[in-house]
């Protein structure tokens, strides 16, 4: 495996459902990691980096990520567009002379498995935090094992609420709230004069923040949500749930689902209401996911919390696109992929204002003293636990060739 001082951010992920640790794996999740793995190393050379690669001991990181599973194509870009920010931070020599090294595992979107995996992580005294760790249920299950430690949370990818208590600093998301995004949407629907709003959740903890910052949304901009449906996270009632949503004949649908319940809610949807507009969070818009729907993609608008990926008015697009083809990547670029790339930016900026040597408290200081930074055209700032660094939502368009537009 490369190792990190190499250029590429050394990357574990061990398949504790599958086989044995340390063992061989011969499934997807596997394969992706091998692919990712040898793509990293190319990324110093695609982005013209002569110079020395860094050299001393990794700065290491704990990742626990749906890898498998039914958000699996969530995860593994969001880990993909990390691994290919990082080659880029240790392309250019590290912090402080020292690589990123990211160790990574599988939770298959199960709380219990994220949380064993963060304990396991964390057991180690070289791993300083965890980062960019995935889901509503996942993070809230981590909390009790978090609060009264410094052990840093970094830039998990979940926008509930629930998951950001007033009272830990040591939780540090970056993207701004499913509330934000939730209320984005509400409000241009309000623009157009649509009254009649039809809502569909996941049924766990993020479709219930998500219902939560719709029903408060629509009271203030007085629109009214004429019924809710969940879908469950294996999918197996979308069919059911978009029938039960169809038959209230709503003017528009608000879809806080992710992963494989989208793809089986907005098909079954589409046939029994194609005509209905479709407002969703940034989470549905994976490129897998939007693969899989195909023609029915077509025109669903979409929040996001990065900007376009293939912009080329914003820098931070721009650079990642350069560094996505330099490292060859086996996955499309996504905005879920960018926001990985983005994070593992900021990370690298916080701990290039730690003291040395690194300790936990250092990096929570050094990380509430991050009041105003621009990557390549996105602000965020740390201000209040509780708080995302960034506010930035944007809405976009889901073209007929499964593009994102403006």
């Amino acid at each position: 495996m490369p190792d990190a001082r190499n250029g590429a951010w050394r990357t574990e992920m061990q398949m504790q459902s599958d086989v044995k640790l340390g063992a061989r794996s011969t499934g997807p999740a596997d394969s992706l990691r091998r692919r990712l793995v040898g793509a990293a190393g190319l990324v110093a050379s695609g982005l013209g980096w002569a110079g020395p690669g860094p050299s001393g001991d990794p700065i290491r990181f704990g990742q626990s990520v749906a890898l498998t599973g039914p958000l699996s194509e969530l995860g593994q870009a969001l880990h993909a567009g990390a691994k290919v920010g990082a080659g880029v931070v240790n392309a250019h020599g590290g912090v402080h002379g020292r690589p990123l090294e990211l160790v990574t595992q599988d939770d298959g979107y199960d709380a219990t498995r994220a949380v064993a995996n963060a304990r396991r992580m964390l057991g180690d005294e070289g791993c300083l935090g965890l980062f960019g760790c995935m889901g509503t249920p996942m993070i809230e299950a981590m909390l009790p094992m978090l609060r009264g430690s410094d052990v840093p949370c970094f830039a998990p990818l979940t926008g509930a609420v629930s998951t950001r208590p007033r009272d830990l600093r040591n939780v540090l998301p970056i993207r701004a709230s499913y509330p934000e995004e939730v209320e984005r949407l509400v409000q241009h629907l309000a623009t157009l004069g649509l009254q009649r709003i039809g809502l569909v959740t996941q049924e766990n903890a993020f479709g219930n923040e998500v219902a939560q910052a719709a029903e408060a949304a629509a009271s203030q901009h007085k629109l009214g949500l004429i019924g809710r449906t969940t879908v469950r996270s294996d999918a197996s009632n979308a069919a059911e749930a978009a029938k039960q949503l169809a038959d209230a004949a709503p003017e528009a649908v608000l879809v806080g689902l992710a992963g494989k319940p989208t793809i089986g809610f907005i098909k079954a949807f589409r046939m029994i209401r194609r005509g209905t507009p479709l407002y969703a969070l940034s989470v549905m818009g994976s490129a897998a996911t939007l693969t899989a729907l195909g023609d029915d993609a077509a025109g669903i608008a979409v929040a996001q919390v990065v900007p376009l990926p293939t912009s080329a008015l914003v820098r931070v697009s721009r650079e990642f696109m350069q560094a996505w083809a330099a490292a060859n990547t086996p996955l499309s670029p996504s905005h879920i992929a960018l926001e990985g790339y983005i994070n593992v930016q900021v990370l690298a900026e916080v701990l290039r204002r730690c003291s040395t040597p690194f300790t936990r408290a250092g990096f929570l200081q050094a990380a509430w003293g991050l009041r105003s930074f621009d990557v390549g055209g996105f602000s965020l700032g740390f201000d209040a636990p509780g708080r995302g660094a960034s506010r930035f939502v944007d809405l976009t368009l889901i073209a007929r060739d499964g593009r994102f537009i403006h």
